[in-house]
């Protein structure tokens, strides 16, 4: 059975689309950490992040390299926070989340869902930046 991030993938289920590339994509969490907390999943559904082939893998490092960098710019912060968990979702994903400190990097930190209207200008905000870094 597809995870919900293929069911996202495949346009069945509606996301904040940040960016996307034949190999990744990458969505604003719709209970986010801290503002802007987005994901960053590769197309190829896989459980573990470390079970991706190693050109997937790459591909999704450099992936979200990019839209970290977008996301800094987005969301000012000291640092973009990276976790790999994926315990909820069994497909591989990065997070990134906006901190300014250590210990704001907690899933205890979970907001309640943004209004559509802020989750929609925050992903267009990032994605017109990686748009114009290309």
């Amino acid at each position: 059975m597809a995870s919900i991030f293929t069911k996202i993938i495949n346009g069945e289920i509606p996301c904040y689309k940040v960016a996307e590339d034949e190999k990744n994509i990458a969505f604003l969490d719709i209970r986010p950490i801290q503002n802007g907390h987005t994901l960053c999943v590769p197309k190829l559904e896989v459980d573990e992040l470390y079970e991706l082939p190693q050109e997937d893998y790459l591909s999704l490092m450099d992936f979200s390299q990019r839209v970290a960098q977008s996301l800094k710019k987005a969301v000012p912060c000291k640092r973009i926070g990276s976790l790999v968990l994926g315990m909820e979702v069994p497909h591989a994903h990065l997070h990134l989340v906006p901190i300014n400190a250590e210990n704001e990097l907690s899933f205890a930190n979970a907001k309640s869902r943004l209004s559509n209207e802020e989750m929609a200008a925050l992903a267009k905000t990032i994605s017109d930046d990686l748009d114009s870094a290309e």
